[in-house]
C-alpha cells in the first residue's frame, strides 16, 4: 500500500523546524516536549499513557529529553519489535550572520538566501519548490516529522501489525549522544517488561548527492564507525637561540598529521565500500603566551572512520604510524643539525633524541608497575574529582588534562608520544546477512523500495554503509568484545567521565538500515529537504518495511 503523506509530513516538518532546538540548549527540551504533546492528543495515548515517554536524559549537564512512544500491533500475537530513530537537535546558527533570525522559518528563510545570491543552484532549488529550506530541515526533522506519522498512522491501524513499533526522538546526536545513550535505558527495560524481540532499527538521517551530477536517492544499510585516535607529545624545552638544544613537540605532531592526515592507507574498506582516509581535527601546544622557549608539550587528534577495522586494529595502525613520524624527524633533526655545524664549522655530534612511542595502556601499565595503587588511585580520583568540579569541560580536553597529571609521575621525562582515544565512540555495523535477523531487514527494505520505486522520479540506491556518524551505532555491535577492550584501555575518560554502554547495546542488538532525509547542504545555511521524496517516498519505503516485518 502507499500512503500519500506528503502534506502532513510537511506540516509536522515545518512546525520542528520552527523550534530552535540547537545542541546543548533549551530548545532541545522543547522541542522533545513538542513531540510529546503531539503524541499525547492521539487517542492511542489517551488509552495507554503507560507507551508514552518523556524522558530526561542521565549523567547530563543540562536538562533535555527524549521522546519514546511505542504502538503495540493487534493482527497476532507476536512481540516482535522495530525501533524507530530520528534526533531532534540541531548543529547551531552563526553561519546564517545577519539572517540568522530567519534560519528556523521556512516560509521566510528562502528569500532572504536569494538576496545573498548564493548561485545559481540554490536559486534553481528555490525556484522549484520542491524544498523545505530552515536548520534542521534536512538533519533531520524531517525523518523524525515521518516517524511521528507513521506512529499516529498506526495507532490508528494497529490491525496491520503483528509485533509492535517504536519511536526514540532523541536529543543530543550532534554532541556526546547522550539522548541515545539514555535511550537504550528504557529500550532495555521495555524489552523486559513487555517481553519484547527486538529484530530491526530504522533511522532517518540525512542523506546528500554525492557529487553535482548526482541523481540516486540512498537507503544505507549498516553505519559507519568513528574513533578519534589522540596523540599526546612531550618534548625537550629549548631557548630559541640554542634552536638544536631541544626537541619542539610541534615539530612532531607536524608530522604526525603529515604522516595521517589524507592518507588513504588509513581508509578502511568492507563490501566495495572505502571510508575518506583521516583529517586532523586539532593540532596545539600548550603556551597561553608569547616566550621565547619552545613548547613542552602539544597535542593532535585525528578523525578515523572505519567500515571493518575494530579499535585494536585503529590503534595498531596509529601506533605503526607515530612510530614512523618520532623517527623521522629524529633523522630529520639530525641532518638539520649535521648541516648547520658543516655550514657553521662546528663540531657535529649526533643529538639524543630516541623514539618513544607508548599508547595509554602501556603508559599507564608503565607507571602502575612503578608506583603501584598509589598512581592508580591518584589518577582515578583527579579524573573523578576534574569531572565534578567542571562537567562541562570538553571530553577532549579532559583527557589531555588527566595525561598531564599521569605524565608527572613519569620517571624518563625524555621526549614522548601517548596515543589514546578521546571521544564518543561510534561503533560500525556492518550487515552481511549472517543471521535471520539481517536477511530479513535486508529483504524487507529491497522489496519496498522496489514498490516505491515506482512513485520516484529517480533511482532509489542501496548502499551498505551509512557515510556519516549517528545514533545507529548504539543500536548493535559488530566487533568482537575482546577487540572492544583497547577502547576501554586506551581512553583516559573511561570510568569518570566517559562510559561505553556496551551492556545495554548488547540488550538491544539489531541489524540496522537509515531510510532518512534527502537533500543538500547538511549542517550549511542553504540546508534544504527534498520534500517529495523524503515527506512521501522514504515515509513510504518506512512504512512498508514495518509492514513486511510485522506482516
Amino acid at each position: 500500500m502507499y500512503l500519500h503523506c506528503l502534506d502532513e509530513v510537511r506540516d509536522i516538518t515545518k512546525k520542528l523546524v520552527s523550534i530552535p532546538s540547537i545542541v546543548k540548549t533549551p530548545g532541545e527540551a522543547e522541542c522533545a516536549k513538542a513531540i510529546y504533546d503531539y503524541y499525547s492528543k492521539l487517542p492511542y495515548f489517551k488509552e495507554n499513557p503507560e507507551y508514552l515517554m518523556l524522558q530526561r536524559t542521565e549523567n547530563d549537564e543540562i536538562e533535555r529529553y527524549n521522546v519514546i512512544a511505542m504502538v503495540r500491533g493487534t493482527k497476532g500475537n507476536s512481540n516482535r519489535t522495530i525501533i524507530l530513530m530520528g534526533h531532534l537537535d540541531t548543529v547551531g546558527v552563526d553561519d546564517f550572520g545577519t539572517i540568522r533570525e530567519h534560519a528556523f522559518n521556512p516560509d521566510t528563510l528562502p528569500q532572504r538566501l536569494r538576496e545573498l545570491n548564493l548561485g545559481e543552484e540554490v536559486n534553481k532549488d528555490i525556484d522549484s519548490g520542491e524544498y523545505m529550506f530552515g536548520r534542521g530541515a534536512l538533519d533531520m526533522k524531517a525523518g523524525v516529522a515521518g516517524h511521528m506519522y507513521l506512529i499516529k498512522y498506526f495507532s490508528e491501524h494497529p490491525e496491520e501489525l503483528n509485533g509492535n513499533i517504536i519511536a526514540c526522538a532523541e536529543c543530543d546526536e550532534e554532541d556526546n549522544s547522550h539522548g541515545a545513550i539514555s535511550a537504550l535505558k528504557v529500550l532495555r527495560s521495555w524489552k523486559e517488561k513487555y517481553n519484547l524481540e527486538y529484530i530491526a532499527a530504522i533511522n532517518a538521517d540525512y542523506s546528500t548527492p554525492y557529487h553535482a551530477k548526482d541523481e540516486n536517492r540512498y537507503v544505507y544499510f549498516g553505519t559507519i564507525g568513528k574513533l578519534l585516535p589522540s596523540f599526546y607529545v612531550t618534548g625537550k624545552e629549548t631557548h630559541v637561540g640554542q634552536a638544536f638544544g631541544g626537541l619542539d613537540p610541534n615539530l612532531i605532531v607536524a608530522e604526525l598529521t603529515r604522516q595521517i592526515e589524507l592518507n588513504p592507507e588509513l581508509s578502511d574498506e568492507a563490501q566495495g565500500e572505502v571510508t575518506v582516509p583521516p583529517i586532523s581535527l586539532k593540532q596545539a601546544d600548550f603556551k597561553d603566551v608569547y616566550t621565547v622557549q619552545t613548547a613542552l608539550a602539544a597535542y593532535s587528534y585525528y578523525n578515523f572512520f572505519t567500515h571493518s577495522m575494530s579499535p585494536k586494529d585503529v590503534m595498531e595502525k596509529v601506533k605503526k604510524k607515530a612510530i614512523e613520524a618520532f623517527d623521522n624527524v629524529i633523522e630529520y633533526t639530525n641532518a638539520a643539525y649535521k648541516a648547520y655545524c658543516e655550514r657553521g664549522g662546528h663540531t657535529y655530534t649526533p643529538l639524543p633524541w630516541k623514539t618513544r612511542v607508548y599508547t595509554w595502556e602501556e603508559f599507564y601499565n608503565e607507571l602502575a608497575e612503578i608506583h603501584g595503587d598509589k598512581f592508580k588511585d591518584h589518577i582515578f580520583n583527579f579524573a573523578r574529582e576534574l569531572n565534578e568540579k567542571d562537567p562541562t569541560m570538553d571530553l577532549r580536553y579532559f583527557s589531555v588534562k588527566v595525561i598531564e597529571e599521569a605524565w608527572k609521575w613519569a620517571v624518563d621525562k625524555s621526549p614522548a608520544i601517548i596515543i589514546y582515544f578521546s571521544s564518543t565512540f561510534s561503533a560500525r555495523i556492518e550487515m552481511t546477512g549472517k543471521t535471520e535477523k539481517e536477511r530479513n531487514l535486508l529483504d524487507s527494505v529491497k522489496e519496498s523500495i522496489d514498490f516505491v520505486q515506482k512513485y520516484s522520479d529517480k533511482p532509489i540506491v542501496v548502499k551498505m554503509f551509512y557515510p556519516y556518524i549517528s545514533d545507529s551505532s548504539f543500536m548493535a555491535i559488530s566487533d568482537d568484545i575482546e577487540d572492544l577492550k583497547a577502547l576501554e584501555k586506551n581512553m583516559p575518560a573511561w570510568g569518570t567521565k566517559y562510559f561505553y554502554p556496551l551492556e545495554d547495546i548488547l540488550a538491544i542488538n539489531v541489524p540496522v538500515v537509515n531510510i532518512g532525509t534527502f537533500g543538500k547542504d547538511g549542517h550549511k545555511i542553504t540546508e534544504r529537504v527534498h520534500m517529495k521524496y523524503t515527506f512521501e517516498n522514504v515515509t513510504n519505503i518506512t512504512y512498508n518495511t514495518i509492514r513486511k516485518l510485522l506482516g
